[in-house]
This record gives structure tokens, sequence and C-alpha cells, in this order.
């Protein structure tokens, strides 16, 4: 069985992260929703087609035309014009029966082999906020039809937009209308599949988690780094540090004296850390990165070639590609009223569900010294702020 995997999208509700980078390439525990896409379905097939357009180049220089044994082919959207047309890209390749997943949700292996099982089929997850998805209408087993974001939704079922389908959906696909979004869509095609044909519904036994606003990437890898079990050490911790928790070290990193580590930590390669730097649970950092004197991190992730060098605090944060933040820079993650952290996606502010929730950087943002952010605010790629500011509002 061949496998598709739609990585076409631009997608704005990420942003600030994904002005620079498609969507599939945003990383939690050092790793890109695409790997670990990839890494589930090695051994379910040894062929994936991987739909692109939005920034296509980076995908293919990052994937390449092999992986883990899985030989990766590439088409691309020309015009980002929805999912159902999407599918439509892959048609020449396509042999017979594939299985569909999202370029940007992660799902597991197990529900992956699964739904392999059944000829067609939608993985479904039960949720406790369904309107929020599409909704599956099932009966005895077989979807009936799926309903984008209903106000009364017929069940708790979740479309997690994996499938399992066959050749004729692309006629379907060529027949589709644009949907109220102005996109034509995959679920339609669904739909019209599930009215002459057994379409069975896959319950989630394990995991599936889509990425939808750019703090949903700090509970991919809470839930990622607290699988690390056991401390595996690849560089250098010198004499004087404390590691209390699992911890991983990648190679040519090296942890300063002073340094206190409190796991499950994940640190990628040719770092430097300390001396004297605090890092706290559920925290990346990723490749040849500077965390110094006297910083506090927290719960975030911290992207490649970023510099964080003294005397700041960052938590509950998503922290860009080659940044680099001033001297006593301070990123506040709590309300004084202890209510929810909102932020603003394309003008309108989002509840984000967190408590706790600092800021997202762009790439390449620089900080002044002293610079204090409020929580829930955004700096977009290569903008900077002066020293002593107060982000108070997002930074475009």
């Amino acid at each position: 069985m061949q496998a598709v995997i739609l990585a076409a999208g631009k997608s704005t509700r990420t942003h600030p992260l994904t002005v620079t980078r498609p969507k599939p390439l945003l990383k939690v525990a050092n790793k890109t929703l695409l790997e670990y896409n990839l890494d589930a379905l090695n051994y379910i097939t040894k062929e994936v087609i991987i739909v692109v357009g939005f920034k296509a180049e980076l995908i293919k220089k990052h994937i390449g035309t092999r992986y883990r044994g899985i030989n990766i082919k590439y088409v691309e959207q020309k015009h980002q014009l929805g999912t159902g047309n999407a599918i439509l890209a892959a048609e020449d390749l396509v042999k017979d029966r594939f299985l569909v997943l999202m370029g940007d949700d992660i799902y597991s292996k197990d529900d992956l082999k699964a739904i392999t099982k059944h000829n067609c089929a939608v993985l479904a997850k039960e949720v406790n906020n369904p309107t929020r998805f599409g909704v599956l209408l099932v009966e005895n087993n077989l979807v009936k039809k799926i309903i984008e974001k209903p106000k009364r939704p017929v069940s708790n079922l979740a479309n997690t937009g994996c499938y399992v389908l066959d050749k004729n959906v692309f006629s379907l696909a060529k027949s589709l209308k644009k949907s109220k979004r102005g996109e034509y869509e995959l679920v339609d095609v669904i739909n019209a599949v599930a009215s002459n044909t057994d379409v069975t519904c896959q319950i989630v036994k394990h995991y599936w988690f889509p990425v939808t606003y750019p703090w949903s990437l700090l509970e991919l890898n809470e839930f990622f780094v607290k699988k690390l079990k056991k401390t595996v050490i690849k560089g250098t911790i010198e004499d004087g540090c404390t590691v209390d928790g699992p911890l991983f070290v990648g190679k040519g990193s090296v942890i300063k004296a002073g340094t206190y580590i409190v796991g499950p930590v994940v640190i990628g390669e040719n770092c430097e850390i300390g001396p004297n730097s605090y890092l706290r649970a559920g925290t990346t950092i990723g490749n040849n990165c500077k965390i110094g004197q006297a910083v506090e991190i927290k719960n975030s992730i911290i992207g490649d070639y970023t510099k964080v060098p003294h005397l700041s605090y960052v938590g509950d944060s998503v922290i860009g590609e080659g940044c680099n933040l001033g001297a006593g820079t301070i990123i506040a993650n709590l309300r004084h009223d202890n209510a929810n952290v909102k932020s603003a996606v394309k003008g309108k502010l989002i509840d984000t569900g967190r408590r706790k929730f600092g800021t997202v950087f762009g790439d390449n943002v620089h900080t002044g010294i002293s610079t204090s952010i409020f929580p829930g605010r955004k700096l977009w790629p290569n903008t900077c702020t002066r020293p002593g500011q107060i982000v108070d509002k997002d930074i475009l």
C-alpha cells in the first residue's frame, strides 16, 4: 500500500512560525512533524508520495528521496485550492488502495496499522469538544457523513484527516464544487464515497495530534519529551552539573558547570549550555544553540541556532531559529488574574486553553536588553525590540 501525505498548504494560523517554513517542518522534541509521520509509516508502506506546495524546496531538501527505507516521491499542488484539489496532484503516481495523511497532524504507528486493514476507512478520535472538528455520523461502524464544525454535533467522533481510499476517488475529486471557504474539500470526496460504498470508522486507540495554533506544539513537545525514560549523553557534561530526571544530550554539546537540569529535557547537537543555566522539565533545545549564565528555560521549544546567552527567563514558549535574546529578556507566561492566556490569530483573540503560555518568536528575532514580553504576544520573523521595551502587542 502507498501513502500520500498532504503537505502543500500555507498555514496562517500558525504564524509567525510558518511565515518562513511549511507547517510539516515545524519541530517538537527536535524532530519535524513530517518525520514523525514517516517514522510511523515505516514497515507499513515502502513508498510515500508527498504533495508539496508552499516552500516545497524546504521539504524536499530536508526529507530527500529516501527516508528509513521508504522511497519518497514529490508532486506539486501548484495552487493551494484545498485538500480536495491537493489529492488530485498524486493521481498519476497512485496505483491502487492508498493511505492519506495530513502533513501537519501526527498519527501513531499502531493506529495507522489498524486503519490499513480496511478497504475504505476514516480514522476518527473521540473528543470532548467536537464543535471544533469535522464530526462523523456513524451507523453500525460505517461512516455515513462528515459534518464540518457543527453547532450541534451528532457524535463526539472527530475526523483526523487520515483515510484509506482507492483510485476511484480521483474522478469524484474532479467533480467537486468549492466549499463556503472557497476551497475544494477532501471531506466532500469522502462523503461522496460514503454515499455508495462501505466506509469503516476506525477509532484512534493511541494518539492523534492536530497542529492548529503555535501553542499546539507545546502539547506535542510535552508528550514526546515525556517518552524519554532514561538519560542518554552523546555530548559532554562537566563536573558540577546536577541532572534530576531523564536527559538527552546530542553529539558535540557541552553542559557546563553549575547547570541544573530537571528532566525530561532534550538537547540537540553542538549546543553550549551554561555555566549556571537552569533547564526545567518539558524543554527542548535545538541544534547549535547557546543557553548561558543565569538563564532559566521552562517547558519551551528553542529553535536551531538560537542564543539565550545570559540573565533571561523563557517559559511555556516557542522560539524560532536563529534568534538572539538580549540580556535580561523576560517572558511572562502567567496572567495576574490566573485566567487562560489569549493570543491574536489573524486579528482575532483566541483562548489558548492554557493558563501558562509565554510567547512565540518567528525566525531571526532579536530582543534588546531588558525586554519584557506579555503572555501570548508574538514577534514576527526578523523583528527586534529596543532595550527596555515592553511588548504588550504583537510585533509584525
